[in-house]
């Protein structure tokens, strides 16, 4: 079914299941703004619910089979699962369904300029950064990000232009839905190894994402990473790289961390200087995605000087190295770090605060993630003083015992960093209370709800 090429929307009734979701409820809105019926179910409330609400979407609180009474179609997540009593409902009166990721690829293909941003880590900071600059740019694109960021009002931005961007994620090869014009990849790495098989797997995902861009599109992709670099060479449309430390057509160089939050670094492109970006997001890491953002912006004619600006006014998305408040001269970070390759990145970003003792709470998200990276775990803490481990997130699996974040505790333990393992989000607020002081940093990670911790925090200290 081809939702958008139906000539009169607004007769048409599309049903979201978890219309509560950071993409869900941003494709949910795309749908509301080209005039489509729109309603949803979650199981609880929200402010992106709210806010669906008030642009005219139907969203009940729980899911049950009259939810979705009228519907004409119905798309749901790979969260959603086959007993859903909406998934029966639609099954048992004949209503198309349609996955998340199907719906998002059909949206893409009305945009003549779509973007598709993919890697293992970065992708919202990346989208963000480049919705950013094409927004500053008066460019209006349609916007999806995985996260919420203030300078386009949320998860995303409705424009009514040839443009939209996305983030493009690798899980279950879900991007493979996508016709992107122009594809970024930052970095393909070990991750979801509860769909893949190994690293060869993901590369091959990868490969074909690449393999969507038309020949006159744009692959956009970091030399400094080895499978990047190979995707380049086997790709048959046009590339464009970007690097550090090797050969990039942009480059950054001369990078200074001279003050905290800061980061300032040169660029150049195809070799010639265009001056000094100073970013006010921290990191090495930051400085990658900056230069994807700026590979992809002026693919579509964007000036520099229009990037710099922007750029230099990005504050980041939420839970990405997000300043949570103060707690009796404690500075609390939250940062969605949940993979080994992103804890080191962003503790290498936080050790450039001035900070008299550095505190990493960790919430391991999903069991096979814990299992099937373990060792890499263990070694990932060692820019941090000291380090709690908290229960397993398990996300969308079950429990089956083979694995408890007291063995990763123990195992860091035991290669000289302090750690401890502390079961409840009270004793680790309690433990921190106690034993944190002035200049201290306390820094929680995951993809989970470990913010809550910072949030109790703060809210103690009044």
């Amino acid at each position: 079914m081809k939702v958008l090429d139906i000539d009169k929307p607004e007769s048409f009734h599309v049903h979201f299941i978890g219309i509560g979701g950071i993409s869900m409820s941003g494709l949910a809105e795309i749908l509301i703004h080209k005039g489509y019926t729109v309603s949803g179910s979650d199981i609880k409330d929200s402010h992106i619910i709210r806010k669906l609400e008030n642009k005219g979407a139907r969203i009940s609180i729980g899911h049950h089979p009259s939810n979705i009474q009228g519907a004409h179609l119905v798309v749901y997540t790979a969260a959603v699962k086959e007993d859903n009593p909406e998934i029966q409902e639609a099954k048992s009166k004949n209503i198309p369904l349609m996955d998340r990721a199907t719906m998002l690829g059909q949206i893409m293909e009305t945009y003549p300029f779509s973007i598709g941003i993919a890697g293992s880590h970065g992708k919202t900071t990346a989208t963000s950064m480049l919705s950013v600059i094409m927004t500053h740019a008066k460019l209006d694109p349609t916007v999806l990000v995985g996260g919420e960021v203030d300078a386009i009002g949320g998860n995303v931005r409705t424009g009514n232009s040839p443009y939209f961007i996305t983030e493009a994620c690798e899980y279950v090869e879900s991007f493979l839905h996508f016709r992107p014009y122009i594809a970024v990849i930052l970095n393909i790495d070990r991750d979801h190894l509860d769909y893949y098989k190994d690293i060869d797997h993901i590369y091959q995902a990868f490969c074909k994402f690449a393999g969507l861009v038309p020949e006159h599109g744009y692959v956009i992709g970091c030399s400094d990473d080895p499978l990047v670099a190979k995707l380049m060479e086997e790709v048959k449309c046009n590339t464009i790289s970007y690097s550090i430390e090797n050969e990039g057509y942009w480059k950054a160089y001369d990078i200074q961390y001279s003050q905290p939050g800061l980061t300032a670094f040169r660029v150049s492109s195809g070799g010639r200087d265009l001056g000094q970006i100073t970013l006010r997001v921290p990191g090495k890491h930051n400085v990658y995605n900056a230069l994807a953002a700026l590979a992809a912006a002026h693919a579509v004619g964007t000036p520099f000087d229009i990037c710099r600006e922007a750029l230099e006014s990005f504050r980041g998305a939420h839970r990405r190295l997000e300043f949570k408040g103060n707690a009796e001269g404690v500075t609390i970070i939250d940062d969605y770090a949940h993979h080994p390759t992103e804890i080191r990145a962003t503790l290498e970003a936080v050790k450039n605060y001035p900070n008299s003792k550095l505190w990493c709470v960790f919430q391991p998200h999903t069991y096979t993630r814990t299992k099937k990276l373990f060792d890499d775990f263990v070694f990932a803490f060692t820019g941090a003083d000291q380090v709690i481990i908290t229960d397993i997130y398990a996300a969308r699996e079950k429990d089956m015992g083979e694995v408890h974040s007291r063995d990763l505790a123990k195992a860091i333990s035991r290669t000289g960093q302090a750690c401890m393992y502390l079961e409840t989000f009270e004793q680790v607020v309690d433990y921190l209370r106690k034993n944190t002081g002035p200049g201290d940093i306390v820094i929680t990670m995951g993809a989970g709800d470990i913010y809550k911790v910072g949030d109790m925090l703060v809210d103690m200290s009044g």
